[in-house]
């Protein structure tokens, strides 16, 4: 079966209304967590991506048991120091950072040998953010100089720590708030703003959590070696996944799209507000609270008049997953879009900044680039008729779905390889994708 797809049209004019897959983020944490509560967790929507089954395939390692039961999965989770601890173990992320870093804070306490691996470009990837205070816990941990192999031995002699996280990194924040679980006294955390996922889940499974916001960091504490109960989730529609469908709809002509039920919590929402001021006019309606988070539908149209800006620096953490199809909205933009101080993208499943520069200059778009600071010099008459090859980008799922969204908005014709990266995040993507009209081979 060919790994490839071809893409020769633009896409048509569509007026639909689509939902995404449940948000993987946050389905990874559900997984994790309902692995550590007492009794059998119901997981509703859970995204059935290649990342989310190695998050339950690696926890049913430690003896957890799960099944899927019509419309939701269920887990049994045995307690914060559940986990068999009868022998060695190897786990296998595939090619979620998410998974492996959030799983060696669930491992502190885990006295036998346990070895993580990930796909090629998941191994390329620093590990010392998360190991470095794991080790403060008291676990031993080696690697490959900071990289993939990593083994983790954990130690019944936990021992609290003060954490400060300086990157803006909502995994490595994670992790250690996963591993205070284990330990006993009160963690203190002292965190960059970056998603929020992990602690709006502490407070709604009712862990102890004392959190005090600022306007640029956020303080924790987390008082360890507190069980607490199974619990139901639904999990909401990913603005991740989402993203790709709302820039189609802004660059295509005449056409509108609703994307329902999208979790658009504000750490996730840095994309909208980065459009709506290129003059996206993109909004929210049905907007409702579900367990901390705030789900909507988010309404998009087609725009004419996209222009360029200067991007806040402050909205890189909640957009950092979205900077690939900004650019794209920026090659169309009238005028200079300015990005600052974007290093952490070369840091993700791929050279994410060094992908997205070159392939605007691919596309004839121009870019300067001072270390981590590009400038984007907008095209709104850009219609390609050449043939374009996208293949070695380390099947970067966000890099291969782009593509698909550049060709079909801008023309020309595409052949876009390692099709099968998408199953790690987002797997129905090409079946929506022609959903919406698109016409893909």
């Amino acid at each position: 079966m060919k790994n490839y797809i071809k893409i020769k049209n633009k896409i048509t004019p569509f007026d639909k209304k689509i939902e995404v897959s449940g948000d993987k983020s946050i389905s990874i944490r559900c997984v994790l967590l309902a692995s550590q509560a007492v009794g059998k967790s119901k997981i509703y929507n859970l995204l059935e991506s290649e990342d989310v089954i190695n998050a339950l395939k690696s926890v049913e390692k430690f003896g957890i048991k799960y099944k899927k039961i019509k419309n939701y999965h269920e887990i049994n989770g045995l307690g914060i120091n559940g986990f068999d601890n009868s022998k060695n173990v190897k786990l296998n992320a595939g090619n979620s950072g998410t998974l492996a870093r959030l799983i060696l804070g669930l491992l502190v306490n885990f006295t036998k040998k346990v070895t993580l691996v990930g796909d090629k470009s998941l191994s390329l990837r620093d590990f010392s953010r998360v190991t470095e205070p794991l080790k403060m816990f008291g676990a031993q941990v080696t690697s490959n100089k900071n990289k993939l192999p990593v083994s983790i031995t954990g130690t019944k002699f936990l021992r609290p720590i003060r954490y400060y996280e300086k990157i803006g990194s909502a995994q490595c924040k994670s992790a250690v708030m996963l591993a205070s679980l284990k330990s006993p006294g009160i963690t203190k955390i002292k965190a960059k703003k970056s998603r929020n996922h992990t602690e709006l889940l502490f407070k709604n499974l009712k862990i102890p959590i004392k959190i005090i916001k600022t306007k640029t960091f956020d303080y924790f504490e987390v008082k360890g070696e507190t069980n607490f109960n199974s619990f139901e989730y639904n999990v909401p529609g990913d603005i991740s996944s989402s993203s790709f469908f709302i820039v189609l709809t802004l660059l295509s002509k005449n056409s509108k799209l609703v994307v329902k039920n999208v979790n658009i919590n504000n750490t996730r929402t840095g994309i909208i507000k980065i459009l709506n001021m290129m003059n996206a006019k993109i909004k929210f309606k049905n907007k409702k609270f579900y367990k901390g988070e705030k789900i909507s539908d988010i309404l998009i149209k087609s725009t004419k008049n996209l222009k360029g800006i200067e991007c806040p620096e402050t909205l890189n953490s909640s957009a950092i997953d979205e900077f690939l199809v900004i650019f794209l909205v920026a090659a169309k933009a009238n005028g200079i879009s300015t990005f600052k101080n974007l290093g952490e993208l070369n840091k993700k499943e791929s050279p994410r900044l060094n992908i997205g520069i070159k392939f605007l200059k691919m596309i004839g778009i121009k870019v300067t680039r001072k270390n981590n600071n590009l400038k984007i010099f907008g095209n709104p008459n850009i219609n390609l008729d050449k043939i374009y090859n996208i293949k070695n980008f380390k099947k970067d799922h966000r890099v291969f779905m782009m593509s698909c969204i550049a060709a079909l908005s801008f023309g020309g014709e595409w052949n876009i390889y390692d099709k099968d990266s998408i199953n790690s995040s987002f797997p129905n993507f090409l079946k929506i994708t022609k959903r919406l009209g698109a016409k893909i081979y």
